[in-house]
């Protein structure tokens, strides 16, 4: 039997690459260029349709006036247990990047945002 110890130092960030802010912050501001039109698939809990979509809207309006809720399009996924929201919005800075998967992180209703 071969020994299957793994050094957690091995796998660590090298000190000057630490994950600063919260975990839902954008690590590297520098890589994204403001303005842009920036896609999103925002995943629901298996029988949250309506719910994902009512809060996804409470969301999306309270943080981007201008954007059209009816635009929000709600997929089901191939067995139909869960549904995905797809949304276009235009950012314009990493701070609104930053609050809006803040509270996408906080919704109750969302299991996963790509």
């Amino acid at each position: 039997m071969t020994d299957k110890t793994v050094n957690f130092t091995d796998i660590s960030p090298a000190e000057d690459s630490q994950i600063k802010g919260k975990k839902t912050d954008i690590q590297t501001p520098e890589l994204w260029d403001f303005p842009m039109d920036y896609p999103m698939s925002i995943i629901g809990h298996e029988g949250e349709h309506e719910t994902l979509l009512n809060e996804l809207k409470l969301i999306l309006g309270s943080q981007f006036p201008e954007f059209d809720l009816a635009s929000i399009e709600v997929v089901p996924s191939k067995t139909g247990r869960f549904h995905s929201a797809r949304v276009n919005l235009y950012l314009t800075s990493a701070e609104q990047v930053n609050t809006l998967y803040a509270a996408l992180d906080a919704a109750r209703t969302v299991r996963m945002v790509v």
